[in-house]
């Protein structure tokens, strides 16, 4: 699957779009979480600040 998603955004339109992971710590039980998200590159310092 990530094959999928590196080529495509390596095409005209795909350089517009960046895929972004965060590590969140979990309010339950304490480990860590990635979340993951493919964002215009306008918007990647809103992913980072959004809690």
């Amino acid at each position: 699957m990530a094959k999928k998603v590196v080529a495509a955004m390596k095409t005209g339109t795909g350089k517009s779009f960046s895929k972004c992971i965060k590590m969140v710590k979990s309010e339950k039980t304490g480990a860590y979480i990635f979340k993951e998200e493919i964002v215009n590159n306008d918007h990647v310092k809103d992913f980072f600040s959004r809690k």
